[in-house]
């Protein structure tokens, strides 16, 4: 999908594997934007399916965010996880904890300060002790994450659709 949409990547268009993403500034670009899109899943002879697609949004969920004209937010769905998640118990469990909390560092300001207690119970070398350092850092995350910021692009874009 990539070499499909080569010319139009992060201009109007983002795909992941069979998902793609339209934006645009106005309703005017936006028509243009689809049409192009559109033709060259015909060209290609590529097919989407109606059902799954989505048309003229001001907001959509994609890869775990909320992309809208307001710009770029975490997908609340994904932080419910985040905010149930129990005391860690093994190394295992941080790694699992860190990778998905570690999707949404951008929006946390000082992630891998925060996050330094909890990384350091995955080395080998260090015993598994879940201290009082950790359990701050383990909070301070969720907290922070329950709460993240919007990002706002002076770019931000007015309409959207999602083919899938």
């Amino acid at each position: 999908m990539n070499r499909v949409y080569k010319l139009y990547l992060d201009q109007f268009v983002v795909v992941f594997i069979d998902d793609i993403l339209i934006f645009s500034r106005s309703n005017e670009d936006h028509n243009k934007h689809l049409r192009i899109i559109l033709q060259i899943l015909r060209e290609k002879e590529l097919y989407d399916k109606l059902s799954k697609c989505e048309f003229w949004l001001d907001e959509v969920a994609f890869l775990g965010h909320v992309v809208s004209t307001e710009g770029v937010k975490v997908d609340p769905s994904n932080i419910q996880a985040v905010v149930e998640w129990r005391p860690l118990k093994s190394p295992t469990e941080v790694r699992s904890f860190l990778g998905l909390a570690g999707y949404y560092r951008r929006f946390v300001k000082g992630f891998s300060i925060i996050a330094s207690p909890l990384t350091k119970l995955m080395h080998k070398e260090v015993k598994f002790i879940w201290d009082e350092n950790c359990q701050e850092s383990f909070e301070t995350l969720k907290s922070l994450l329950t709460q993240a910021p919007i990002l706002y692009s002076t770019d931000c874009r007015e309409r959207i659709c999602s083919l899938q």
